[in-house]
């Protein structure tokens, strides 16, 4: 009987051991699995920004492709969080254009962002931003030494704006962090979102809610990180008032008007549009033209992008001409959001070509100072221009006819092709020609006789003169400035041209202009005028002097008229009362019947501004345009 139950308490002890084995070599293999969990670097697109994105550092792959313009980036090896993640890997030379992985780790904010051009990517500038990030290539893998010693790799948790492209869930798996040395069997169990874990010397877990973002799902408690990226200010090396006029005719068909309104999409996406930068409307032409949306309709380029896939198709005629007057009458006004600052730019885009007469209506507009470009898209062959009203349309409506404001596409396929061109022209400021105007692009510099002749009442009168002509002008540091001297036997600086940028404050110097009495030496005064007022001209500016006298000078004045108008200053020779007329017809520029006048006496001085004024004007637009 002791034999029996010493067999079976053998057996037992047996079976216990063999168990005890295998459910350890069976722990050890799936210790063994879970350390090694396979992970997954999700995929994001080109036009997701590092602000979207919540981590402190991250893993991701970059599609191809982003070296696209489209995709904007600030900075410079540090780069604000306002950039494409993967547009700035592309400039900084860490991926080329075909994509591929890379590392992003979010420092601090700058002062401020160079930009650059680099490995095909065009950075911007930004004055400064408070979250910055850098890139580099390495390619760690979740199972290898984390970024930071003791913490698991973290998952990329983007914040979704309109528009960006889904990353299907299906896509990324997600790393599960490995048992720490001591864990039980039974694993670690998530702690919630935004609660720390029980055992204080525990390292940070990953989140089963931080996950890459399905189409339109943004969880509830990620909302606020939006708040970190605020609105686009807008490209401020762009800062242009910008008016679309697209052809809406029956002739361009349904097709070729869905290319017109990709060719917006695209120049809009390319724009950085914001209120520091450019603004963009669409006006819609057919029989008669009508406004799709105006320049403070949209501040973003997303938005306006949403504007243009609303637009429908008008049909009629292609009346540009009428287009073209609508805009400079109606479009380019405070009320619809003009700046007065920004130079006014309307893109004329025509289907063969227009079925009225644009030469009239674009010269008007010129002179208004908006900045005619015309995108001819299948032109006229050489047997259909006999069909149309003005041959060689687009030379007679742009400003210059060297070509930088006319754009010929060969077919509505090829359009696409001059988003680039267009927008490197538009945003060229420097060479808006037509921005500048008869009223806005002067150094006006007043020449006032303070002789003993004018008497103190006269010189007030005088004085009025000179400040109805100067409000007549655009006045500011950038625009037409005003400056002031006045003369007897001596001269005395007044005001220079940068002393004064408002038209008020122009206006209160006038004012306070003290008569001298005196002689008058009016070859002297127009001497010191040359040396001391414009000789700090800007050389961009057209130089104008206004010369008021009442009396016959006392030295020569030939040779100081002879000379300013060989330094290039156009000078006006107003005469009253006692002034001779031969002088006044020396001192003025050529031909002296455009450039002198003469009244009897100071209270006729008023008379003279609308007839000064309209001679400047019709000068300056006369002036050849080629």
């Amino acid at each position: 009987m002791g034999i029996v139950v010493l067999t079976m308490k053998a057996s037992v002890i047996e079976m216990f051991l063999v168990l005890l084995v295998t459910g350890i070599q069976s722990n050890q293999e799936m210790t063994k699995k879970m350390k090694r969990p396979k992970f997954t670097v999700p995929q994001i697109s080109c036009d997701v920004r590092a602000g979207k994105i919540t981590n402190v550092e991250f893993i991701v792959k970059c599609p191809p492709g982003c070296q696209d313009p489209r995709y904007h980036v600030y900075g410079a090896d540090v780069y604000a969080s306002y950039s494409s993640v993967c547009g700035a890997a592309v400039h900084s030379g860490v991926l080329d254009n075909s994509g591929g992985k890379i590392l992003v780790r979010k420092v601090a904010g700058q002062s401020g962002y160079k930009g650059s051009y680099s490995n095909g990517v065009q950075s911007l500038s930004l004055p400064r931003w408070r979250e910055s990030f850098v890139v580099s290539g390495e390619t760690a893998r979740a199972d290898q030494s984390p970024p930071v010693p003791g913490t698991a790799a973290q998952p990329v948790t983007v914040t979704q704006a309109p528009g960006t492209t889904a990353i299907e869930a299906a896509h990324t798996t997600l790393p599960k962090p490995s048992p720490s040395a001591g864990s039980t069997t039974s694993g670690l169990r998530p702690q919630p979102a935004g609660q720390r874990s029980k055992d204080l010397g525990e390292p940070a877990l990953w989140k089963p809610e931080s996950v890459l973002l399905d189409a339109g799902f943004v969880p509830k408690e990620e909302l606020s990180t939006q708040s970190l990226e605020p609105a686009s200010q807008g490209d401020p090396s762009c800062k242009v008032d910008l008016s679309f006029l697209i052809d809406g005719s029956s002739s361009i068909g349904k097709r070729r008007f869905r290319i017109q309104k990709q060719f917006l999409t695209d120049v809009a996406q390319t724009l950085d549009i914001g209120p520091a930068g450019p603004l963009m409307g669409v006006v819609q032409y057919g029989d008669n033209p009508a406004t799709q949306f105006n320049l403070k309709t949209h501040m973003n380029s997303q938005d306006v992008k949403a504007a243009i896939e609303k637009i429908s198709q008008r049909g009629g005629l292609s009346n540009a001409g009428r287009a073209i007057s609508f805009v400079t009458k109606n479009f380019f006004s405070k009320f619809n959001g003009n700046r007065g600052g920004a130079p006014n730019v309307a893109v004329v885009m025509v289907d063969g070509w227009p079925t009225d007469k644009v030469e009239e209506a674009s010269r008007l507009a010129r002179e208004s100072g908006v900045n005619i470009f015309f995108i001819t898209i299948e032109g006229a062959s050489e047997n259909e221009k006999q069909y149309m009203l003005e041959p060689n349309f687009a030379n007679k409506a742009v400003c210059r006819t060297n070509g930088f404001y006319s754009l010929t596409v060969q077919n509505w396929f090829s359009l696409h092709k001059t988003v680039q061109p267009l927008v490197k022209r538009v945003c060229d400021t420097d060479r808006l020609a037509c921005s500048k105007t008869c009223l806005n692009s002067a150094d006006i510099g007043f020449v006032i006789d303070g002789s003993s002749s004018v008497g103190t009442s006269n010189f007030r009168t005088v004085l009025q003169f000179v400040a109805n002509l100067s409000r007549e002008f655009e006045i500011s540091d950038t625009d037409t400035r005003i400056g002031a001297m006045q003369y007897t036997y001596e001269q005395r600086l007044e005001f220079g041209f940068d002393e004064y940028s408002t038209k008020s404050d122009v206006l209160n110097a006038i004012k306070r202009v003290g008569y001298w009495s005196g002689g008058t030496s009016t070859g002297a005064a127009i001497h010191y005028a040359l040396e001391q007022l414009f000789k700090k001209s800007k050389p961009n500016k057209r130089k104008l002097m206004i010369l008021i006298t009442d009396g016959r000078s006392y030295d020569d004045i030939r040779i100081p008229a002879m000379l300013a108008h060989h330094k290039g200053v156009i000078t006006y020779a107003i005469g009253v009362a006692w002034a001779a007329q031969d002088e006044l017809d020396i001192i003025a520029t050529h031909p002296a019947r455009d450039h002198a006048f003469f009244v009897d006496e100071f209270d006729n001085l008023y008379k003279v501004v609308p007839k000064v004024i309209q001679n400047i004007c019709t000068e300056f637009n006369s002036q050849p345009r080629n």
